[in-house]
């Protein structure tokens, strides 16, 4: 597994959450080298990672990049391919070798996506039956449900392919910015699949702002739908979008802050291909009545 995977650790000031994961990573059967890249803490994590975990990479960034962080880790991977991790999340005992079994036997398929409990009860995460009974129609070799999205702390994704897309777009920083990578790989011709084997905790922070992190999964969403779908159907998903979400100044904040952003939207805005497109329209019925995907942090 060494020569097949490396793992991508990504954080911000949780040096405790991070302490629990990196021991949990570390202690695998199937372990793989891991690379952390630490946006900017001030609260010792990086020094923590260092002394505790003498194995464990780690890149000191002058501040916090959000997701592409991960863009500059991936940069040092030498192994095929790279399963993401947050630093609030674990993959279990064998996950790590299943998903690389999977990408070895399928060179069409760039991503695998895993099945989320969440901690302490271990419960599915509530996206999970959306990406179980995914409608989107795939090739009969498909190893799993096609997806047209991914969750990154999930996810084992072939290098070749992330980085033929460009990685995370910088300017979404986090929320929501996997949308528009899925959206670049379906359109290169990439194939996205679920995997009930492959089996992640996560244990949701309570670090983090949820109103912002709200705001930022809206305002990404917003940019995603006009760079790459149809003007009618970002019209249309757009005005679901934020007639679902609380009218707060929040709400507000994220619909200005991807208006200010249309000369960027139009100068990066590449419509996807057909085929992707009726992925997308076949997947709205299930996300417009998702209790899962509803704006109300």
């Amino acid at each position: 597994m060494t020569d097949r995977a490396t793992v991508v650790v990504i954080t911000f000031n949780r040096r405790d959450e991070l302490r629990r994961t990196l021991r949990a990573m570390t202690s695998l059967p199937d372990a793989v080298p891991i690379i952390l890249a630490d946006n900017g803490s001030d609260d010792g994590s990086a020094a923590m990672a260092e002394s505790e975990f003498p194995d464990v990479t780690v890149l000191r960034l002058p501040r916090n990049l959000g997701a592409a962080a991960r863009n500059i880790a991936v940069e040092r991977v030498t192994t095929p391919y790279v399963a993401f991790c947050d630093d609030d999340t674990v993959w279990q005992p064998g996950a790590l070798t299943t998903a690389a079994d999977i990408l070895d036997r399928h060179p069409g398929l760039a991503t695998v996506t895993g099945r989320c409990l969440v901690a302490p009860s271990l419960v599915e995460d509530p996206l999970t039956p959306e990406l179980r009974n995914s409608p989107v129609v795939g090739p009969d070799w498909l190893p799993g449900p096609a997806l047209l999205g991914i969750m990154a702390g999930l996810t084992m994704i072939r290098c070749r392919a992330f980085r033929e897309v460009g990685g995370f777009e910088p300017r979404m920083w986090l929320g929501g910015e996997e949308e528009l990578l899925a959206l670049d790989l379906a359109a290169a011709g990439w194939w996205m699949c679920w995997r009930e084997d492959v089996v992640i905790h996560h244990r949701p922070s309570t670090a983090r702002d949820a109103r912002r992190r709200r705001q930022l999964g809206i305002r990404n969403t917003l940019w995603t739908l006009w760079l790459r779908r149809p003007l009618r159907s970002a019209f249309r998903r757009s005005m679901q979008i934020v007639r679902s979400a609380p009218a707060d100044r929040y709400t507000a904040g994220a619909v200005l802050e991807a208006a200010r952003s249309l000369a960027w939207v139009a100068r990066n805005r590449t419509v996807v291909p057909d085929r992707v497109e009726a992925g997308l329209l076949a997947l709205e019925k299930t996300q417009i009545h998702s209790s899962a995907r509803r704006y109300v942090g």
